[in-house]
């Protein structure tokens, strides 16, 4: 085996360091938010994933600009308390990839990469129309987390689940088949990989 610590794998000829190589694949949360001007605001966060079930809770982990201040995303839902997650289909891997640019503060990522808004039942931002799974959250908490890099931040954002949308055309027999829209994940350095197919263990008594 070969070991390492945290911020000198260099020492042990890694190129770059295997930490999210490794911890893969990892779902990513395409968050949209709306700022206190009700400007629209679209990014994916590949440190995301769910943490309960009753109720439904997700988090996504967000760094903050070299100077501290806070991403768009950690802004605008701290400032109004609401954010979608909208899941990434192997169709959008695209459009997902393009809203990751650096656009001023203000400009709509949604509508620079050429995506449909469609509204949200019980929070304000849009959700992503084409995606096959959408979750309205409800802003609970912001922990801040060990940063390496100061004044530069590292954060957890949580949010509860209050409604979900599901592309019928994604349901079989009462259960959501993945192959269908083929999620896309993140891998370590720039790769992503797509589901594509599943198999089934069940916990023995």
């Amino acid at each position: 085996m070969i070991f390492y610590q945290p911020g000198r794998h260099k020492e042990q000829g890694f190129s770059h360091d295997p930490f999210k190589a490794v911890v893969s694949p990892r779902p990513i949360g395409w968050i949209s938010t709306v700022d206190a001007e009700g400007r629209s605001n679209l990014a994916p966060y590949s440190f995301f994933n769910a943490m309960a079930f009753l109720p439904p809770v997700v988090v996504f982990g967000t760094g903050t600009h070299p100077d501290g201040t806070p991403k768009d995303s950690q802004r605008n839902v701290e400032a109004t308390g609401e954010f979608v997650c909208n899941i990434v289909s192997e169709a959008l891997k695209e459009q997902m990839n393009k809203t990751s640019a650096h656009l001023p503060h203000g400009e709509d990522e949604m509508s620079f990469a050429e995506l449909e808004g469609a509204p949200s039942k019980l929070v304000k931002p849009l959700r992503v129309a084409a995606a096959p799974v959408a979750l309205e959250c409800r802003y609970l908490q912001t922990v801040k987390l060990p940063a390496w890099n100061e004044p530069a931040g590292n954060y957890a954002i949580f949010g509860e689940v209050i409604g979900v949308h599901v592309n019928p055309e994604i349901v079989e027999n009462g259960l959501i088949d993945v192959t269908r829209y083929r999620p896309v994940s993140r891998l370590g350095y720039f790769d992503y990989s797509t589901v594509t197919e599943v198999y089934q263990m069940f916990r023995p008594d």
